[in-house]
């Protein structure tokens, strides 16, 4: 899909520079899809120590 962005230029070349892509639109898609994998992660910090596994952590560690 083509988008009609304003982005300062001197952040986009800094992110091309340290990413070592070879396009503009590499990096912005790698920076939204790290965006969506960080928001995916919050949401399920959100149920630590909230769900019950069943997991007995002792036998796990002790197996050989």
């Amino acid at each position: 899909m083509r988008t009609t962005v304003d982005l300062p230029q001197d952040l986009l070349d800094e992110a091309v520079s340290l990413s070592n892509m070879k396009t503009k639109t590499s990096v912005i898609i790698s920076a939204l899809e790290e965006y969506v994998r960080r928001k995916k992660i919050a949401g399920i910090k959100k149920y630590r120590g909230k769900i019950d596994l069943g997991i007995d952590l002792t036998v796990l560690r002790n197996r050989k």
